[in-house]
């Protein structure tokens, strides 16, 4: 890392509000380098959409970083394919979002960049496009060339894994196997130590079943396959537990003394997530080779170029991609 962070922001679905954050944020001091994949007309089109007075520096990644003023929004030139109107999808820009994610990913992993935040994007206009595409997660694993990544969203007072992510629901319980459990387990405790600063990180996992399985009466995921998992850690000294009830393991007593809870399938853990911190969540991949943080909410088409896109949850994700970075370096 330089001694000024540099963090690429991808502005993601150019329709949506992924621009106008950008936009926005620019009109802020930021004290690391963000730069902004997307087209410039884009975004200068955007700029006076909002009315907003900004000065535009395409980056040169060959000088040193350095801190971003207010007012000055540093760029990396991606061209759209059509023209965009706010609010209004194209499928015929699918391919300039996943080419704005290969520049970023591309950077990260040849060092040019500490960190990337990625913008709202648009799976459906992807795919309408005839791409296969279920989400960044998957899409950065695979440029990755890494088999697993941990889909973690994170808020002030509650960090929430998964141990499968965009699945439908009959398919959650052959996708949990003793393997799959122990590889996310493992890659949740290397990033606490690794990313996050914490040494022995707390671990609490969810049950698949109602009650957690109640004894086998409600399936026997729990006996079978999770709680043997658990156990196998516990003999090595980690501070996993479980398999926990997900009705009761979220109450606020039980989670001071969790780092991280470990839900089974996406909308066992998410909502409580979002209950508690949405606006100010932050989506994070753990098991790439470098940070990604992501913000925690859609494209907003319907207010795009309104000047009504909420800063919060994107700054929330640079904040955590921050210390992100400090706590790497510091090991």
């Amino acid at each position: 890392m330089s001694a000024v962070p540099r963090i690429v922001f991808t502005a993601g679905e150019p329709a949506g509000i992924g621009p106008d954050l950008a936009l926005q944020l620019a009109e802020h001091y930021q004290d690391y380098e963000l730069i902004v994949i997307a087209d410039p007309v884009l975004l200068w089109q955007r700029a006076e959409q909002l009315g907003l007075v900004v000065d535009f520096e395409l980056v040169d990644l060959d000088a040193p970083a350095t801190t971003t003023p207010a007012g000055v929004l540093r760029y990396l030139t991606e061209h759209l394919v059509e023209p965009v109107v706010a609010g209004v999808l194209d499928s015929r820009n699918a391919d300039y979002v996943l080419r704005t994610l290969l520049l970023a990913h591309r950077g990260c992993e040849s060092g040019e960049f500490d960190a990337m935040v990625t913008g709202p994007v648009h799976k459906g206009v992807i795919n309408d496009a005839n791409i296969h595409f279920t989400g960044h997660t998957e899409f950065l694993a695979e440029q990755a060339g890494v088999d697993k990544v941990v889909m973690m969203l994170a808020c002030d007072s509650l960090r929430v894994a998964l141990a499968t992510t965009h699945l439908p629901l009959r398919e959650v319980s052959d996708a949990i196997t003793s393997a799959s459990l122990t590889q996310v387990i493992e890659i949740i405790e290397n990033a606490m130590q690794s990313q996050f600063g914490i040494t022995q990180p707390r671990i609490a996992v969810c049950g698949l079943n109602p009650h957690a399985g109640e004894d086998g009466h409600l399936g026997r995921e729990e006996i079978e396959v999770i709680n043997p998992v658990i156990a196998a850690f516990q003999e090595k000294g980690a501070a996993v537990s479980g398999s926990w009830p997900a009705d009761t393991i979220f109450l606020k007593e039980r989670l001071k003394e969790i780092d991280v809870v470990l839900a089974m399938y996406h909308d066992q853990g998410l909502p409580v997530l979002k209950h508690a911190g949405f606006s100010r969540a932050v989506n994070v991949t753990l098991g790439l080779p470098y940070i990604r943080t992501s913000v925690d909410h859609g494209t907003a088409l319907d207010i795009a170029a309104t000047g009504e896109a909420n800063l919060g949850s994107l700054e929330a994700a640079l904040d955590m991609a921050r210390m992100m970075i400090t706590s790497r370096e510091m090991r």
